[in-house]
């Protein structure tokens, strides 16, 4: 069984910086892919920010230059550093891993969620 944690969520005024954090324990054999993704009020789910194991990142072009994601490939591990942040960005983030749990079984894995609220 594997399970994804996240961390860092909270209530910062627009222009304020946030870190989140997303670890992925138990049965891990290697973890592929790892992402950030949010739903924001009324919207559907939509990627933010994927990174692969060699370090490749990708970004959607509405947070491109505000935020950024990492992994620590030794932790099983994925951050998002998130700066300048908008009302806009005010959503449920979600990191999501694609792991395989063994030589030929791969899935993919969501954590619980974290809220984010920029507001004044």
């Amino acid at each position: 069984q594997v399970q994804l944690v996240e961390s860092g969520g909270g209530l910062l005024q627009p222009g304020g910086s946030l870190g989140l954090s997303c670890a992925a324990s138990g049965n891990i054999f290697a973890i592929i892919g790892m992402a950030w993704y949010r739903q924001r009020p009324g919207l559907e789910r939509e990627l933010v920010a994927s990174t692969n194991r060699g370090g490749a990142t990708n970004y959607a072009e509405s947070v491109k230059g505000r935020f950024t994601i990492s992994r620590d490939n030794a932790k099983n591990t994925v951050y998002l550093q998130m700066n300048s942040l908008k009302p806009e960005d005010t959503a449920v983030y979600y990191c999501q891993a694609h792991i395989y749990t063994s030589a030929t079984n791969f899935d993919s894995y969501w954590g619980q969620g974290t809220q984010v609220t920029v507001s004044s």
